[in-house]
C-alpha cells in the first residue's frame, strides 16, 4: 500500500495563490487516474480536481477557472495550482489515487474509489 504524502500549505490572503505537490515515494502512477480532495472543519471529505493518465481533467464548480491540477509523470509529483484564493477554501487539502481503473469526477466523489491518502495538508485562506 502506497501512501502519498502531500506538500505545499499555508496561509494566504484572498485572490492569493498557492501550489500543493503530492508524491509517491517509489511509486509510479502515471497510468492512474489521481485525485485533490479537501476537507474543512466540520464537513465531509469533497472532491476537488482529478486528472487522468491522458492528461483529462475535471474540477469541482467551485473551483473551476481558479484550480489546475497537473502532473509531471518524470518526477513522479502531482499538482494542485490554486488562484484567485477564496476564504471558503480552507481546508486539508488531500491527493489520493484512483484504485479500481476509472476515473471518477469530483461531484461523484466516493472514498472506496480512493486509496493512498497521506496526512494532508493545511490550506487557510484570510479575508
Amino acid at each position: 500500500q502506497v501512501q502519498l504524502a502531500e506538500s505545499g500549505g499555508g496561509s494566504a490572503q484572498a485572490g492569493g495563490s498557492l501550489r500543493l505537490s503530492c508524491v509517491g515515494p517509489g511509486y509510479t502512477y502515471s497510468s492512474d487516474c489521481m485525485g485533490w480532495f479537501r476537507q474543512a472543519p466540520g464537513k465531509e471529505r469533497e472532491g476537488v480536481a482529478v486528472i487522468d493518465s491522458d492528461g483529462t481533467t475535471r474540477y469541482a464548480d467551485s473551483v473551476k477557472g481558479r484550480f489546475t491540477i497537473s502532473r509531471d509523470n518524470a518526477k513522479n509529483t502531482l499538482y494542485l495550482q490554486m488562484n484567485s484564493l477564496k476564504p471558503e477554501d480552507t481546508a486539508t487539502y488531500y491527493c489520493a489515487r484512483e484504485q479500481w481503473g476509472g476515473c471518477p469526477p469530483p461531484a461523484g466523489y466516493s472514498p472506496v474509489d480512493w486509496t493512498g491518502w497521506g496526512q494532508g495538508t493545511q490550506v487557510t485562506v484570510s479575508s
